[in-house]
């Protein structure tokens, strides 16, 4: 696995526990609130260390957003769909609020990028941003497919 890679995997994890939440995380997962640090820690004595998968099944059923799952198929080239259980929808959304939803959030992303680019270079933080703002635009998009999907069969 590459660097690049571990590192996405790492910042996907920060994600997956701070959705969930540390106390809630600790809970779900029966590890301490150091040992789940250490699993997304980008520092070099932690580079070899991954959340073993229980855990992750176990944060990611409770989570808003499958992220690591999310982040592995994405590496492998791959893209996951959820099913309508798990949909932030209460399932009356139809696909023109899906629209209007990925409008907003693209425009969104958009004035983040150009702030972004102001001054010639993105920033840490203003990366951070923009990739949060990235993956909020992708869950409206997975919402969006869902509904299609479920519109086409019937």
């Amino acid at each position: 696995m590459t660097d690049r890679a571990q590192t996405y995997l790492k910042r996907h994890t920060e994600r997956l526990v701070k959705d969930v939440g540390f106390a809630a995380a600790c809970e779900l997962t029966g590890r301490s609130k150091a040992t789940l640090g250490r699993y997304f820690s980008e520092s070099s004595e932690h580079a070899d260390r991954f959340m073993p998968v229980d855990a992750v099944a176990a944060l990611e059923a409770a989570a808003s957003f499958p992220h690591v799952t999310a982040a592995l198929a994405e590496l492998n080239g791959s893209q996951i769909a959820r099913g309508e259980t798990r949909s932030n929808s209460s399932g009356a959304v139809g696909v023109n609020s899906h629209v209007i939803a990925l409008s907003q959030r693209f425009a969104i992303l958009m004035a983040e990028y150009h702030l972004s680019i102001a001054d010639g270079k993105i920033s840490i933080n203003e990366a951070r941003r923009l990739l949060e703002e990235t993956l909020e635009l992708q869950k409206v998009l997975v919402e969006m497919k869902l509904r299609l999907e479920a519109e086409s069969r019937g």
